[in-house]
């Protein structure tokens, strides 16, 4: 039996930035992660994508947060069981939790956090002829290795913050890069569609506004897609590599079954401190929903400080939450 005083479910950026908030309230973590590494989805589907809206950074690589969040919490030492998936919980007579994972390891814990990202889950595939025969052979889901795009054409389709940020980043990487999408306009950061405009301006790259990919052709591998206009108009292309990014379908998984608010597909939680209607259970970051909720990396930290204070009372019921501020030459600056 391993225990400690919260147990994390999820060691994705936002729950292992939860575990500096605990320890800095002298609060011991373990994490569990389906993952057999920790980062979550910046680790598994775009570690060397750029991230630009974490505060202090006006661009960093997707695994290199993951290593600075790691470096962060050392001094806290949390545990990590990686590599296998919550299965069940189990409440004691106490208010605390054992957690059980599907292959048979148990932490028990006062607090249970759900930091899962968006669960487990699957990219959203386009209704693409050929799309799936292409799997493997030119069809990517997700850019693990940027480097293996270069020199090469590459067509991207969608009009979120992915497909703008990898138009953005595969500029100066790939032969050629196109960017098609079915609207006029943008669902991700404007300064990023800004930034494509400016690209396809200067030709750099090629944008593709009012149209979607229809076809994929190709002998074996990948060769060609086919352009449908929303004017009916039918363009090809020479294409080596053909990057949907429709975002992904979140499951909840066994989530579903622990008696908590859900709201499609997200954990719905009080704004207070992100407890859910279970005592003792709290869900921060991408899994959860709320009036108003963004799902940005920097909300999933603030939200993860609020609660890490709010769980403090199930950690230590006999203390009063207090700081002790750092002075100054001797006096105290508050």
């Amino acid at each position: 039996m391993i225990r400690t005083d919260i147990c994390i479910i999820g060691a994705g950026p936002v729950g292992l930035f939860a575990v500096f908030e605990a320890g800095l309230l002298k609060m011991r973590c373990h994490l569990i992660d389906a993952l057999p590494v920790v980062g979550g989805q910046l680790a598994e589907i775009y570690p060397q994508k750029p991230i630009y809206d974490i505060p202090g950074a006006p661009a960093i690589i997707a695994e290199d947060l993951v290593n600075n969040l790691m470096k962060q919490i050392e001094e806290f030492k949390p545990g990590f069981t990686l590599g296998e998936r919550v299965e069940a919980l189990e409440k004691q007579d106490d208010g605390s939790y054992i957690v059980r994972t599907n292959e048979g390891t148990d932490v028990h814990c006062q607090v249970v956090v759900i930091a899962a990202g968006l669960g487990s889950f699957e990219p959203r595939k386009p209704a693409v002829e050929q799309l799936e025969y292409f799997e493997g052979k030119g069809v990517h889901y997700m850019v693990k290795k940027p480097e293996q795009f270069r020199g090469r054409n590459v067509v991207l389709a969608g009009g979120g913050d992915s497909a703008l940020d990898w138009t953005i980043f595969l500029a100066d990487i790939a032969s050629r890069v196109t960017l098609v999408h079915r609207g006029d306009t943008f669902r991700g950061a404007p300064d990023s569609a800004e930034k494509v405009y400016e690209l396809a301006g200067k030709g750099k790259i090629d944008l593709i506004l009012q149209a979607q990919v229809n076809k994929l052709g190709g002998n074996g591998v990948l060769k060609e897609v086919s352009i449908l206009g929303n004017d009916k108009s039918v363009t090809t292309i020479p294409t080596d590599d053909f990057i949907p990014l429709f975002g992904l379908s979140p499951k909840l998984g066994p989530i579903a079954d622990w008696k908590l608010g859900v709201e499609k597909s997200a954990v719905v939680v009080d704004t207070f401190d992100y407890a859910t209607n279970v005592e003792r259970i709290y869900a921060i970051g991408d899994i959860n929903t709320y009036p108003g909720k963004l799902k940005l990396i920097l909300c999933g930290f603030h939200e993860a400080a609020i609660m890490m204070h709010s769980a403090f009372k199930y950690v230590y019921p006999d203390q009063k939450l207090s700081f002790k501020y750092t002075t100054v030459n001797g006096v105290n600056p508050f």
